[in-house]
């Protein structure tokens, strides 16, 4: 692990600590959780990849480890040795994808730890087999944010060209599940969230235009096959890699490829998850099969509904965004929960009335309201129990309970919703043309 702390890390923590000069537990929290991911979970591999484990779990799964060390993007574009460390993690996702991309956490060599009993396709090298959108979302997401960050186009290449291959496919694949799809997924002795019906083929689904999920990024098997924020988030990352094929392969073939696909999970989003709420208006639901039955609420992991500006699939006062962040925001979402210490967004995943701190800063990076974002920096202040860092969920009325103390996803998600308090946030990203929009 690395523990010497780069200069342009502390250039930002002394940006944080001269921002809110008098806040010295801020001060802590932010330090202790901004070098978390850094000084704990980043290994810098012989071949000059970089492999990040979550924290207490010793896998890399695709989708934390994107999210863990999106806030040191705004180191890298002074430091070379941070833009190394993180093209090494963009060859790594590359790696992990073109080994298996319908695995979302993999080891560090191939060990065969992990689920090697689940009934799927496992291989010494794959920790866990659940497929999710997310996991091919993030570490397109990554390598874009990386180039507009950098101006670095080195790990947009031969192999980022199969990457994107390899992802259409699979996403071609899961448009007509049923018919098409090779992924079946099984595990004995378990809850029913953590394992596939149907013999391992989950929920049936219709065609729609959206791609299949079979898990939620909590691993959460999906109630309805078609996750909507996924898809929200593969509309996004498809138009990113239009634009690396356009810009900087010239490949136009790739290209109308990835839009092509756009187009068709869009308008599948379009026809098929939205209805008419008799209390918050027209507004997007979380989960369908595309027949009819759908799934109103909201998870605390991200891609999620709140998540939507923040990822780029809309605008932050887009009028359909605001009526599902209405109905998230209250009690008609049945994993949003009131409490003592916070009020806020949880999950399934975790037990009853347990809010995420992934979710408020989510909250607190959506919202253009300062008063709400002065609320959401009170609530991280006071749930962090005892400790300076983030967790998985707190209870909301005794925040001294929590899962997972060490939680470095959660602990990167309050330092980026802190640093854009700041004005700062990661070149490329919606955030940060929202705060160049509200700077003008």
């Amino acid at each position: 692990m690395t523990t010497v702390l780069p200069e342009s890390l502390q250039k930002l923590i002394q940006h944080v600590k001269e921002f809110f000069p008098d806040d010295e537990k801020l001060h802590r929290m932010f330090e202790q959780c901004f070098v978390n991911t850094y000084e704990t979970t980043m290994k810098k591999q012989e071949d000059g990849k970089t492999f990040v484990i979550t924290g207490d779990i010793p896998a890399m799964w695709l989708r934390d480890s994107a999210a863990q060390v999106r806030p040191y993007l705004l180191a890298a574009e002074e430091d070379e040795e941070i833009a190394d460390l993180l093209e090494g993690v963009i060859r790594q996702h590359y790696a992990f994808i073109l080994h298996d991309p319908y695995a979302n956490a993999f080891n560090e060599t191939a060990n065969g730890k992990g689920h090697q009993t689940d009934l799927t396709n496992m291989t010494p090298e794959v920790w866990e087999r659940k497929y999710e959108i997310d996991s091919l979302c993030y570490p397109v997401q990554l390598a874009y944010l990386f180039w507009k960050s950098t101006g670095r186009t080195t790990h947009i290449n031969e192999t980022f060209q199969n990457v994107i291959e390899t992802i259409i496919q699979v996403w071609r694949a899961e448009q007509d599940h049923e018919t098409n799809s090779p992924y079946l997924f099984e595990r004995a002795d378990v809850r029913q969230s953590d394992t596939l019906t149907r013999d391992g083929k989950g929920g049936r689904v219709v065609p729609t235009g959206m791609t299949w999920s079979a898990f939620r990024p909590s691993d959460d098997a999906c109630t309805y096959g078609y996750l909507v924020p996924a898809n929200m988030f593969a509309v996004v990352i498809l138009g990113y890699a239009a634009e690396m094929c356009d810009e900087v392969l010239h490949d136009s073939s790739l290209k109308k490829e990835c839009l092509k696909l756009r187009e068709e999970i869009q308008q599948g989003i379009e026809q098929y998850a939205k209805l008419d709420h008799p209390i918050h208006g027209e507004m997007y639901v979380y989960e369908t099969d595309g027949e009819g039955r759908v799934h109103l609420m909201d998870d605390a992991n991200v891609p999620s509904l709140l998540a939507a500006p923040y990822l780029g699939y809309l605008s932050f006062d887009d009028t359909k965004y605001v009526n599902t962040r209405s109905f998230l925001l209250s009690r008609d979402n049945p994993y949003y929960y009131e409490g003592k210490y916070a009020n806020g967004i949880g999950s399934p995943h975790t037990p009853d009335h347990y809010i995420w701190h992934i979710a408020l800063a989510i909250q607190g990076m959506t919202t253009t309201n300062e008063a709400e974002q002065q609320e959401i920096l009170a609530y991280f202040k006071s749930t962090d129990g005892g400790t300076d860092f983030m967790h998985e969920g707190f209870n909301a009325d005794c925040p001294e309970e929590f899962t997972r103390d060490w939680f470095a996803w959660a602990n990167t998600m309050f330092s980026e919703f802190v640093l854009s308090l700041t004005g700062k946030a990661v070149k490329g990203s919606p955030l940060y043309q929202q705060l160049m929009k509200n700077k003008g």
